[in-house]
């Protein structure tokens, strides 16, 4: 597995990771906690060292998996964890963690439930300015000097909020949506990391399983996973619609590859990224997503079919994760 350095860091990852979100039991539909310890086992065999979680994932579930996998071989792992969601004031757009005591006392929690001393990368989870950021700034900082944190950056497809958040240069990470079907970070937010040496993590890399190839318009979610909106809400369900069509029209690039394989491809050529972390719930998920490492690079023409399926202007919705 080809490894690149995480930005200003100095930490060296994967260039494939492994997302936990789905792990947590609580949003993806049923998982197994023996299958997800058995699929976090897989990616680590097959060269995986990025693996990325937080703390409302699962209510900490994902955070406490993760922790069990870690036991005896805690140095094999780098961590990426997240912050600021708990509690959260939707209608004052403001986080509960407003002081830095607040933020080095939640991340206790964090280093409790993942049974390590340390976390790699602590990364903010509440995705746009509010009065809170300097908080998360000097409680983050507080611990990297108590050497609880090694580095730490946040979770945001918001540029402003991104410039804001790195003002001292000090912001070692950006974790965003990004994906075939949402080009719109490469605007302005993959040349600002680049040029400011900023680690970017790509999520949703596969958009949420639309960009695998299995959905189709009468696919239906279960009560417990949270993409049952995509045909709730009319104006989701249209945004789902074109997405499918799109995913068609990129078979026409599969014939040594499949459409996962393709996808997460994609979200490492960008010479802006550092590494890509999409879900799996199965080993046969993490297999497949990890063979997307060994492929070759795209040729003009593979670039110019999707240019012209995807335009660089386009993007769908960002999802929050």
């Amino acid at each position: 597995m080809q490894t690149r350095q995480l930005g200003k860091s100095g930490l060296q990852v994967s260039v494939i990771g492994l997302g936990l979100w789905a792990i947590g039991g609580s949003e993806w539909g049923r998982t197994h906690d023996h299958e997800s310890l058995s699929s976090i086992d897989a990616a680590l065999e097959a060269g995986v060292s990025l693996f990325d979680t937080a703390d409302v994932y699962g209510g900490g579930h994902s955070e406490e998996l993760l922790g069990r996998a870690m036991r005896r071989r805690r140095g094999r792992f780098i961590v990426a964890t997240k912050i600021g969601w708990l509690n959260f004031d939707h209608q004052r757009r403001t986080s509960a963690y407003d002081t830095a005591a607040k933020i080095v006392a939640g991340v206790e929690s964090n280093l409790k439930r993942l049974g390590t001393d340390y976390i790699d990368v602590i990364q903010r989870h509440v995705d746009f300015p509010d009065p809170t950021v300097d908080s998360f700034i000097e409680g983050f900082q507080a611990l990297q000097v108590a050497g609880k944190v090694r580095a730490y950056g946040l979770s945001t497809s918001d540029f402003d909020f991104l410039r804001e958040f790195n003002a001292d240069g000090r912001c070692a990470t950006l974790q965003i949506d990004y994906s075939l079907l949402n080009r719109t970070p490469e605007a302005e937010i993959l040349p600002y990391c680049e040029e400011n040496n900023i680690a970017v993590i790509v999520r949703g890399p596969l958009a949420m399983g639309i960009l695998t190839g299995k959905f189709d318009r009468n696919s239906t979610f279960g009560e417990n996973d949270f993409r049952r909106r995509w045909h709730e809400s009319e104006e989701e369900h249209a945004v789902f619609l074109r997405d499918l069509a799109k995913v068609e029209r990129l078979r026409r690039l599969t014939d040594h590859r499949s459409l996962t394989e393709l996808a997460i491809k994609f979200s490492i050529s960008h010479q802006a990224v550092t590494a890509s972390i999409p879900g799996a719930k199965t080993v046969a998920q993490v297999k497949e997503n990890m063979a997307a490492a060994s492929l070759p690079a795209f040729t003009a023409a593979e670039i110019a079919t999707i240019d012209d399926i995807t335009p660089r202007e386009g993007g769908r919705k960002i999802w929050p994760a």
